[in-house]
């Protein structure tokens, strides 16, 4: 049988999207917004019936993140968000997600983060001492009964009580959260029993916290917890995006009826799976990829599987929820034949599934191997080996990521070049991003606008960010990004080896969409990239302004990868293209140069103990970008997040000149990794927040400097917002910068 762990949820035109800003911005009414939410689900289903897929998948929809929809059906709202009456509506979500109290007024939005090692992010639930719970949100098993009336055969999909704990964090006095799962089991037994009332025989329920290296006693709560959940309906106990081989002793003493295992990104091995697990149990083998865009190569995960067909009951699935799959590669017009014959999307994935069906059924290969047959050709395309990339890869030696001097001496060097005042400000790089600008580029992609304009057109912004910041008064200036569209598809488009789709696009958060490049061959640079802006930019102004990179890691892990080479083999590849790039922006008088890798944090595996590992590589493919810059050339790296402590080792290995932070949200608390570490090169922690439209005051930001201050030197401290400006408009980015450089003014004053 086959069966998907979920589906895309913004629709093939992000008509999700639409409707939810619509609602938002006042422009449509709740009634508008739940029809296109119950068109999409019906759709949804429909398509993926007609593709071949059994049992379908049902509450995988939600109206901003499946967490928080979670939280919702256990009464989680934070007092913040809450209606005076306790009531719950999809207005309470949205507060919840966006930030809002009932009043209208803003109140802090519930952190978001990263759900798992995945580019899809969640809402973090807030757990408090002594907290209730109770059923308050009855979306899941409205979305049932709606299922049920349209004749389908159906699983409801639950993210299960000890991953969702575990996913959360303690608000206000410390207590261990786990010492809740008593209290919202008795809510996770009352849907069970409804969806037993309505005839439900399986129930999908995600714990994929499974997978990764828990602490004992949160290994002990899953038999306690499954045994009260026993006995209503079966359950097929769901994990993704790492093997389940550590944790097996405890999964298999779970009272459950099967379980799901992540066979592509997992390392067990499905023999092993069929000895261990009981004898009655079914296994839902996870062999199609959910989180990438390849064509499989079917005949493999025949090979795989087939083994132990007959002998235990068997689905065939995604490996995890093709949520982070684009939906349709049948409406990409663009894409040549050959690239396109190498992609399946979310619905060509449920095709995957049924022709594999097939064959495990009927022990019939001819379809498998027809349909493999494309992605078998491409590992002797042209399209993807790049001879000349392969050996300067293979003749990369230690030297090549050691800059010629260490940071003490290469300071001297930039001191001397660019007399910088004490506390020098700068910005992260990208300025307000205008309807006009967007339009200019627009304009230019559509053809209604030609080159020789368009350039006239994105000279003239640049000159304006210059002129802008001349007059604010920064140190170091930057050229403003005016021709970017996104940070990672900016430098896809102008490297061999990417391609872009039209209507690839998949959930980032709430309302947010990206669409990945894919890389799909040797990557390389035809051309210098961004030196002629740099250069154009410098050519304004006597102060210096930063050449801007997106570093190697980023472009991989906001990219979807190749599936036949290593991502350290994609990043080094990056690495080399880029190290050009920084070599030609040195050349043409650009003195400092950022690189940046907000993503080196985010592209952790799962398990610890695989750490190391990746880091080391991580870092050689910076170091490899940057190393080429002579001593007199700064090398600035800008990261956006928040946990730094545990690979402050890995940071300071970057080498970097100045680094560029994200602190103003935790009150500089982040600072206390570095000063621990004495981190020895330069750091420009953020100083205000720009996600937020709030304009710091001098007396806030000095205060913030001086606390920054008290634990790295000043004479290595830089003043500069938390992130790029790309999202804010140009008054509140005025006001800010202001307030910032006086700030500045006011502690040079003091020394």
């Amino acid at each position: 049988m086959t069966h998907t762990l979920g589906f895309p949820r913004v629709g093939l035109r992000r008509e999700l999207k639409k409707a939810q800003e619509s609602y938002w911005a006042g422009n449509s009414t709740r009634e508008a917004l739940l029809a296109v939410g119950r068109e999409l689900r019906a759709r949804h289903w429909e398509q993926q019936k007609q593709a071949g897929i059994d049992l379908l998948p049902v509450g995988d929809f939600a109206w901003y993140d499946h967490v928080l929809t979670t939280s919702l059906l256990l009464g989680n709202v934070p007092a913040r968000h809450q209606n005076n009456d306790g009531s719950v509506d999809i207005d309470t979500l949205f507060r919840i997600g966006r930030g809002r109290a009932p009043t209208g007024e803003p109140a802090a939005a519930a952190e978001m983060t990263k759900w798992f090692n995945t580019n899809y992010h969640y809402i973090v639930p807030e757990f408090s001492k002594g907290q209730q719970f109770r059923l308050t949100w009855t979306q899941l098993l409205e979305e049932v009964d709606e299922a049920l009336a349209l004749g389908h055969k159906i699983k409801p999909v639950l993210l299960g009580p000890v991953t969702y704990l575990w996913l959360g964090k303690v608000k206000g006095e410390p207590f261990d959260r786990l010492t809740l799962l008593k209290d919202i089991l008795p809510v996770y037994q009352h849907v069970l029993a409804e969806l037993a009332k309505r005839g439900i025989e399986w129930v999908q329920i995600d714990e994929p916290a499974l997978v990764l290296e828990l602490p004992q006693a949160w290994l002990d709560a899953f038999k306690p917890a499954y045994d009260a959940l026993a006995g209503q309906v079966k359950l097929l106990l769901t994990t993704y995006f790492e093997g389940v081989t550590p944790n097996l002793d405890t999964i298999i003493a779970l009272p459950v009826q099967g379980l799901h295992v992540d066979l592509i990104h997992g390392k067990d091995d499905v023999a092993e799976l069929h000895q261990r697990l009981p004898v009655d149990w079914l296994l839902s083998a996870g062999l199609i990829n959910g989180r990438n865009v390849w064509r499989a190569d079917l005949t493999e995960k025949y090979a795989q599987i087939n083994a132990i067909v007959g002998k235990r009951a068997l689905w065939v699935a995604s490996s995890c929820s093709l949520l982070h799959s684009p939906i349709d590669l049948s409406v990409e017009t663009r894409l040549d034949t050959e690239v396109k014959s190498w992609f399946a999307f979310a619905l060509q994935k449920c095709g995957e599934l049924a022709l594999l069906r097939d064959a495990l059924n009927s022990g019939e290969t001819a379809a498998l191997e027809e349909w493999s047959a494309p992605i078998q050709a491409r590992r002797h395309s042209r399209r993807v080996h790049n001879a000349a990339v392969e050996k300067r890869l293979a003749a990369i030696t230690a030297q090549d990521s050691q800059r010629e001097n260490p940071y003490e001496v290469r300071a001297e060097a930039q001191r001397a070049r660019f007399k910088l005042p004490a506390w020098p400000t700068t910005t992260i790089g990208s300025f307000p991003q205008t309807t006009e600008i967007r339009g200019l580029r627009l304009d230019f992609k559509k053809g209604n606008l030609d080159a020789n304009h368009y350039r006239t057109g994105i000279a003239e912004h640049i000159k304006q960010a210059i002129i802008e910041q001349e007059r604010l008064g920064l140190d170091v200036l930057v050229h403003g990004e005016a021709e970017r569209n996104d940070m990672v598809e900016y430098f896809g488009e102008h490297l061999d080896g990417f391609v872009f789709t039209q209507n690839g696009w998949v959930q980032s958060y709430g309302s947010r969409c990206v669409k990945p490049p894919v890389v799909i061959g040797d990557i390389s640079r035809p051309a210098p990239i961004t030196v002629e802006w740099a250069k154009y930019a410098q050519s304004l102004t006597d102060k210096p302004v930063k050449g801007m990179l997106t570093g190697p890691v980023t472009i991989l892990c906001w990219s979807f990868p190749r599936e036949d080479v290593t991502r350290e083999t994609i990043a080094k590849q990056i690495a080399l293209a880029l190290r050009d790039e920084v070599a030609d922006l040195e050349a043409a008088g650009i003195g400092i140069i950022q690189i940046d890798e907000p993503a080196l944090r985010e592209g952790l595996p799962l398990r610890r103990s695989d750490w190391d590992a990746y880091l080391e590589w991580g870092v050689e493919a910076f170091r490899i970008n940057a190393a080429v810059a002579k001593d007199e050339t700064q090398i600035h790296t800008h990261m956006c997040y928040c946990e730094f402590n545990d690979i402050m080792d890995s940071i300071a290995a970057l080498d970097a000149d100045v680094i560029t932070i994200e602190t103003s949200r935790s009150d500089m608390e982040l600072l206390e990794s570095f000063e621990a570490f004495d981190y020895p090169n330069e750091i420009g922690p953020g100083v205000y927040d720009i996600h937020s439209p709030n304009v710091p005051s001098v007396e806030w930001i000095e205060a913030l400097l001086k606390k920054a201050a008290q634990r790295i030197p000043a004479q290595r401290l830089w003043v500069n917002p938390d992130c790029g400006l790309k999202t804010r408009g140009w008054p509140e980015t005025r006001a800010a910068l202001a307030n910032m450089v006086k700030a500045a003014h006011n502690l040079r004053q003091a020394k």
